[in-house]
């Protein structure tokens, strides 16, 4: 994978940058027109590639998106400003890039390039044509979005066939260490697993059925190994399709952890349980590489967020080596005060992404920077 050290001269080149400004905002009333960012950090990780590129010259104009496709960056423009330490310049649109580069004014962020005002459609359809648009006036490319690269979009893989494309510090850092995680030795390796949406969890823990010594799992994937161990679920999440998820892993396999007793609101399971709480401490305690990806509960409710904080604690005093990642696995963290972020590792800023890349999938947007070839 050609990577952004590899050039070097950036003097005057025009530089299009992916960056990751997908962060979760809440409106402050005004009708929408004033919103908060909520969560930061991946924001703030792009803080160091952005520094690096003007450090060395280069003029930068970023392409982002927004959950919300008809969303803008308008309303988060002030802080921006402030969480990157610069002034960004707001581009409106695709067509007002060239006059912007023309009269550059220091970095720039075009508008959500899902919006299509801003940008016509194409984005999700992976367009060629949008590609191209998007790639006037630039020199080079890089992404450093890791968190998209699982998405075969034009921002992320199309636009490689137009422009130099390289991968940028974060996107690099994410693979070298998530790949370290993969090929760390089985012994003393545990991952936890837990949240929503069992089915881009479940290729992880079949990934890493033989690659680690134990599984750990909460939310809904331990939900549905215990549905298919034969115990009765009462009103909790489970996936209706959790046979055919689970098809091909032993669901009895003695690596493979699931919760003893559980906090039940409801006929819900919304936690687990203080036995189970003890056991994964313990074995957290003992471990030498832990992964860690998703809640143990229903954390944004106090009443249910003590198994992920029990958890999230047990992982930070650990002497181990410990990844994690995870939108839900981030806020979590930021909602307990008592835990410093700093004392994880890496910290990843993928989810979906860093799901696929565990599970030993590719990921398009590296297989359009060259990642897979040797």
């Amino acid at each position: 994978m050609k990577t952004i050290r590899e050039i070097t001269d950036l003097k005057n080149k025009k530089v299009l940058l992916r960056v990751d400004f997908d962060v979760p905002v809440r409106s402050l009333g005004e009708g929408g027109r004033v919103a908060e960012i909520t969560e930061p950090f991946r924001i703030k990780k792009q803080k160091a590639m952005i520094d690096w590129l003007v450090e060395r010259g280069a003029k930068v104009v970023m392409v982002a998106h927004l959950h919300e496709d008809n969303s803008s960056f308008s309303n988060l423009i002030p802080q921006l400003h402030i969480l990157l330490g610069r002034e960004v310049g707001f581009i409106k649109k695709i067509e007002d890039i060239d006059g912007y580069l023309a009269n550059y004014p220091g970095v720039g962020l075009l508008d959500n390039i899902r919006n299509p005002t801003v940008a016509g459609l194409g984005e999700k359809e992976n367009s060629r044509e949008l590609a191209e648009k998007l790639s006037k006036g630039f020199d080079i490319y890089i992404n450093n979005d890791f968190a998209v690269c699982h998405r075969d979009h034009a921002s992320v893989s199309a636009i490689t066939e137009f422009l130099p494309s390289f991968a940028g510090l974060l996107v690099q850092e994410e693979t070298v260490q998530l790949r370290k995680a993969i090929d760390a030795p089985k012994s003393g390796k545990i991952v936890i697993i837990g949240g929503a949406k069992a089915e881009t969890k479940v290729p992880i823990v079949k990934n890493f059925i033989s690659k680690a010594e134990l599984i750990l799992l909460g939310g809904v994937v331990a939900n549905d190994v215990l549905k298919e161990r034969g115990q009765d679920m009462g009103s909790s999440i489970v996936d209706e399709n959790s046979k055919e998820l689970l098809a091909g892993l032993d669901i009895n396999d003695p690596k493979l952890l699931v919760p003893e007793d559980f906090v039940v609101f409801d006929n819900k399971i919304l936690d687990i349980g203080e036995k189970t709480i003890k056991k994964y401490v313990d074995v957290i305690s003992g471990a030498s590489v832990v992964i860690w990806n998703g809640p143990m509960g229903l954390f944004e409710n106090p009443t249910f967020a003590t198994g992920t904080q029990k958890i999230a604690e047990a992982i930070a005093e650990s002497s181990a080596y410990k990844i994690i990642g995870g939108g839900d696995t981030i806020v979590a963290i930021s909602k307990f005060r008592n835990i410093d972020i700093s004392k994880f590792n890496f910290v990843s800023t993928g989810g979906g992404a860093m799901l696929i890349f565990l599970a030993g999938q590719r990921l398009p947007g590296l297989e359009a920077l060259g990642y897979y070839q040797n």
